[in-house]
């Protein structure tokens, strides 16, 4: 994660280095930085930018998170077009969170306008699939004190432990499609969705 100096900053980028782990092909080539942040938390609005482009086959990503506290989270997209990937963890009998199985994912296909909110307990994504940036604000929390690209909300180790999210978002025959991740047991069928407000 780089930084504008030694001091915690808003602002924060994520590479193509630091993507590797989760990406479905890590030895594909992509762009120096996947997607820019901006953290000024519920206040002021989170803006995180991503480039456009794929690496391999698969749409630019951001890493993804599930939320540590129970905090629900909305994005609005302020431009371009992309897919929000959803997704909740099984428990098992003993109600332990199991990291290898989803018990509902959804991926909805987002513009420019669009506001989804988040639901509590969930993970979450947003991939480009546009030619142009995909540009969104968020209002989840954020303080001075963390650093803009690991804020203390979001828990990215379940996502780095399965190398993505259960399903990676390609480009087949000219559009969007989803295509499973091997890493995960228990994953429901999933398509991409239209938003529906």
């Amino acid at each position: 994660m780089r930084y504008n100096n030694a001091m915690n900053t808003p602002y924060a980028s994520r590479s193509h280095e630091e993507m590797k782990v989760v990406l479905m092909d890590p030895t594909a080539s992509g762009p120096a930085i996947h997607y820019y942040m901006i953290r000024g938390g519920a206040k002021k609005s989170n803006i995180t930018v991503w480039e456009s482009g794929k690496v391999g086959g698969e749409y630019i990503k951001a890493f993804g998170h599930y939320h540590v506290d129970e905090l629900s989270e909305t994005y609005k997209i302020l431009s371009g077009e992309g897919v929000l990937l959803i997704q909740v963890r099984q428990k098992d009998k003993n109600g332990k969170t199991l990291d290898n199985a989803i018990s509902s994912f959804k991926a909805i296909r987002v513009k420019a306008g669009d506001s989804v909110e988040i639901p509590l307990g969930s993970g979450h994504t947003m991939v480009n699939i546009g030619s142009t940036w995909l540009t969104t604000a968020d209002d989840s929390p954020w303080q001075a004190d963390e650093k803009a690209g690991a804020p203390k909300h979001a828990d990215y180790e379940p996502i780095r432990k399965m190398k993505g999210f259960a399903y990676y978002v390609v480009e087949k025959d000219g559009v969007p499609a989803l295509v499973r991740n091997p890493a995960y047991d228990n994953v429901p069928e999933a398509f991409i969705e239209e938003y529906n407000g």
